[in-house]
């Protein structure tokens, strides 16, 4: 009855908006990849190769201290598309629950998404691939839509594709570690038979998606999400884009001898030697197959980009760029995500809107959250005055306008994830709690960027580990407002 109830407010709702919405109103591109860090050609990394993030990033503003709510899919894409914590969606695993948080916490249950929330507003609102959790591989094998959020949207496009059955050889790179998905393997696909690929066909849609809303009612406004699933496990991608990036020539990251010494056990979970038994070789394999992954989703966000020119749509939409959570990649003998190291938590974020065309090609320091997306949007497009009150993210519009902007209002990123973790990071120091009991972690971020030191114990930093404590208790209580 509830969602029949919210299926009739939405259809009201867009009913009356739609007489609001003009054509002048932006649409709203919104990119998500998966397991994504800042291996991006536009941050600074010298080995992948991404040149159409770089040219997006060329047309709009670079967030440098973007951080996710929660280093795994299905949290962080809930809190993402609520503008909400995870404590407060309650959504603090993968789940694959139909609704997400609307249905997991009954009190949010007329708290809409972004793309709700654009719905009820007059847009029209599409989902392609993963936005919300979904099994990869596994739940895309079988062209499942996940822990979706139904109410969302107008239209959505739930991608089958083969994954560890694509053409060529799987192959296992974790020896300790096979349940694929949380594994290394990868797949090298031969030239020319990429078709079938996940990201390939989320492209494809999109841009049908884009040619079909000019066409079908060129004076509405549309919401378009796309989920882009690589660079997620298995790594696959066409045999080009791995001779990029020769085995060989991958540089592992420097870790210093007994690195993990001072850190707490659940901080030591994803090390390679305990959960993976990655040999230098293997380790190699896995960042190649990574870049040439990144590559590969690259080549499918271009497609959008250059659809966007074609059509004509380009001056008047905003796109946004970003992942869910970052990723380790042998950082502290560390792979994958969970973690609470930067690496882990910090995530790429472009924001290209017509309307700050003088802030092009310009990066912002300032510490933001993937939760002020939505609010974010909402200024974008002209409905600020109509978000829900509830929104627990910050509108990004002061740092569009002026990217060097220091002082905006956020002192602090939070980020939750398994066994009770959590973590604040400011301008200077990240600290981080395993509970109850498990241990502390503080890292000089002046001084110590690598997070190699743990400052917890050493009776020189008592003053900053109390301001710490205390700013982690008062963040947490703010999030479960």
């Amino acid at each position: 009855m509830l969602r029949f109830r919210t299926v009739v407010l939405l259809c009201v709702l867009g009913l009356a908006a739609s007489i609001r919405a003009e054509s002048s109103s932006p649409n709203v591109l919104l990119i998500i990849s998966d397991d994504l860090r800042n291996s991006l050609g536009c941050y600074g990394n010298r080995v992948s190769r991404t040149p159409h993030l770089d040219r997006l990033a060329s047309e709009g503003i670079r967030f440098d201290r973007a951080f996710s709510q929660y280093p795994v899919c299905g949290p962080s894409r809930a809190s993402l598309m609520s503008g909400l914590y995870p404590n407060r969606t309650q959504v603090l695993k993968n789940d694959y629950t139909l609704g997400s948080y609307r249905v997991l916490n009954p009190s949010l249950a007329e708290h809409p998404s972004i793309g709700g929330f654009l719905r009820g507003h007059g847009y029209h609102s599409s989902r392609v691939s993963k936005i919300y959790h979904m099994g990869i591989p596994g739940g895309i094998e079988r062209g499942e839509p996940g822990g979706d959020e139904p109410d969302s949207w107008d239209y959505t496009y739930d991608v089958l594709a083969p994954e560890t059955h694509s053409p060529g050889v799987l192959e296992l790179l974790s020896p300790k570690r096979e349940h694929y998905g949380s594994n290394f393997a990868r797949v090298i696909v031969p030239n020319g038979r990429e078709a079938t690929q996940a990201d390939v066909m989320a492209a494809a849609q999109a841009v049908a998606i884009l040619e079909n809303r000019v066409g079908a009612e060129p004076d509405r406004p549309f919401f378009l999400a796309v989920g882009f699933v690589r660079p997620h496990v298995p790594l696959v991608a066409p045999k080009r884009l791995f001779d990029l990036y020769p085995e060989a020539a991958m540089e592992l990251p420097f870790v210093p001898a007994d690195d993990l010494a001072d850190v707490p056990e659940p901080g030591r979970g994803m090390e390679n030697w305990g959960r993976y038994g990655m040999n230098r070789l293997q380790q190699q394999q896995s960042i190649a197959g990574y870049y040439a992954s990144v590559s590969f989703m690259d080549e499918q966000v271009g497609k959008l980009l250059s659809a966007l020119d074609r059509l004509d749509l380009r001056k008047n939409t905003v796109v946004i760029f970003t992942s869910d959570h970052g990723y380790n990649l042998g950082e502290h003998e560390c792979w994958q995500k969970l973690s609470l190291f930067e690496d882990s938590v910090r995530v790429p974020l472009i924001i290209s809107a017509p309307s700050f065309a003088d802030s092009a090609g310009k990066a912002s320091d300032a510490l933001v959250e993937l939760i002020d997306i939505y609010p974010t949007v909402a200024d974008l497009v002209g409905l600020n005055e109509e978000t829900p009150s509830i929104l627990q993210g910050r509108s990004l519009l002061p740092l569009l306008r002026q990217p060097g902007l220091s002082d905006w209002g956020r002192t602090a990123a939070y980020t939750v994830t398994y066994r009770n973790g959590e973590s604040i990071r400011t301008d200077r120091w990240r600290y981080s709690k395993w509970g109850p009991d498990q241990g502390e972690e503080l890292y000089d971020h002046e001084n110590d960027p690598g997070e190699f030191t743990n400052l917890v114990n050493d009776g020189k930093h008592d003053d900053v580990l109390a301001e710490m404590r205390q700013l982690l208790e008062a963040t947490r209580a703010r999030s479960l407002e």
